[in-house]
């Protein structure tokens, strides 16, 4: 099985510190955020990584080499202009029929194995990861139509499904990745649905950090403190 990790981007919500080390080398007690991954990935079963690159990219290829040392296969796709979350994967050559795909800075404890199967389960053109999430408003919300109030809620709390950044896809759905552009993941999940293609979601209740700001960081650092990975 082959995955995808896009460690490509600046990480400029955690600038100054992103000047110096790309943000899936930060560390989360004694090993980078990346590495965990890696881990995670290997003991899942993946037998090679490919890295998709771009910012600071010799500092990863410098830690991960070729992998020998982390039990597996690594190899690396670099890009020279800003591609977003979708546009590397054109670049990555000799791809098996279907792969996971993750962003370097997640931090969970989610089974990329079960998340595997399932999309080969459900012949999926992609499967996305999902985590239900809430929001509660500060305001009172009201529904109206022709002008006339229809409901009133006070300051309700509205669920939804949250992306967890982690698919695996099926290689024909690289056609749809315009070459050498910008163009994000949640592009290619709008032209699947255009084409009523399979896309479906894989439930997750399992702990998931995206590292955005230091705060994040410092939340994961205590969360994965006690956990073995």
């Amino acid at each position: 099985m082959q995955a995808i990790i896009l460690a490509g981007g600046r990480g400029s919500r955690l600038d100054p510190y992103t000047r110096i080390l790309p943000k899936p080398l930060f560390p989360i007690g004694d090993k980078p955020i990346a590495e965990i991954l890696v881990h995670q990935l290997k003991l899942a079963g993946f037998i090679e990584i490919i890295m998709c690159l771009g910012y600071l990219a010799d500092f990863i290829k410098l830690y991960f080499q070729d992998g020998s040392y982390f039990g597996l296969t690594i190899r690396y796709s670099v890009e020279t202009i800003p591609l977003g979350t979708a546009g590397p994967l054109r670049m990555v050559n000799d791809l098996d029929e279907n792969f996971l795909v993750v962003n370097g800075d997640e931090l969970t404890t989610l089974d990329f194995r079960a998340l595997y199967e399932h999309h080969i389960a459900m012949n999926a053109d992609m499967t996305v990861a999902v985590q239900k999430k809430s929001i509660s408003s500060s305001f009172g919300v009201l529904e109206s139509k022709d002008g006339r109030i229809t409901a009133y809620s006070e300051k309700p709390t509205i669920n939804y499904w949250a992306s967890m950044g982690i698919y695996v896809i099926n290689k024909r759905v690289l056609t749809l990745i315009p070459d050498n552009e910008r163009f994000d993941m949640p592009d290619v999940v709008q032209r699947l649905l255009s084409e009523q293609a399979q896309v479906v979601s894989y439930e997750s209740e399992d702990l998931w950090f995206d590292i955005g700001t230091m705060a994040d960081l410092e939340k994961a650092k205590e969360e994965f403190k006690h956990l073995k990975l």
